[in-house]
């Protein structure tokens, strides 16, 4: 009998401890995380009113300004106009609540996996990195960045050549440590 109660507590304790598995391990949800920190400090440092209300409509309007992998992060929450669905409630209600934001993105990634894989690109430090030994790929993505593009660009060389030319316009700081090497 003893032994029973024993195990009847310790089986009681075993459940008050949370899940260790659906915890967010650290580099999880980054854009979400990001994303949702970001809008809730946007929300406390214009003196929003805490409502699901409120915060839907600012996250609407964050989402119409996103761009890459923080435009896919709407889609999947519902923040654009041609997303398929909309789960904003499920993030408008605990924010409105405080609820940390990754707490949040825990909650979502049960909903949607798709939304705790997205990762931010590696940022590419211009002003050390040989620009000839990147794929043409990676130079696009450069320009893309910028805002850019490489008009009749065949080449790689064209690539390197436009990513030199543009370089003092977008990254000026790079520039000036590529010409003192």
């Amino acid at each position: 009998m003893l032994c029973l109660t024993i195990l009847s507590v310790a089986l009681a304790a075993l459940a008050l401890v949370p899940s260790i598995s659906g915890a967010l391990k650290d580099g999880d949800c980054e854009v979400c995380v990001s994303f949702l920190g970001r809008l809730y400090q946007s929300l406390q440092d214009d003196k929003v009113k805490f409502n699901s209300t409120n915060i839907e409509k600012a996250l609407v309007e964050t989402c119409k300004d996103a761009k890459g992998k923080e435009n896919r992060f709407c889609y999947y929450i519902g923040g654009t106009n041609d997303a398929a669905t909309k789960i904003l409630n499920e993030i408008s209600k605990p924010l409105s609540y405080h609820t940390p934001v990754d707490k949040i993105c825990e909650k979502l990634k049960k909903k949607d996996s798709q939304i705790c894989e997205l990762k931010y690109d590696k940022q590419l430090d211009l002003s050390t990195v040989d620009l000839k030994k990147l794929k043409v790929k990676d130079l696009k993505k450069i320009l893309e960045v910028w805002e850019e593009s490489c008009k009749g660009c065949a080449e790689k060389s064209d690539f390197i050549r436009k990513i030199d030319e543009l370089m003092p316009k977008h990254a000026p700081n790079a520039a000036k440590a590529r010409r003192e090497l």
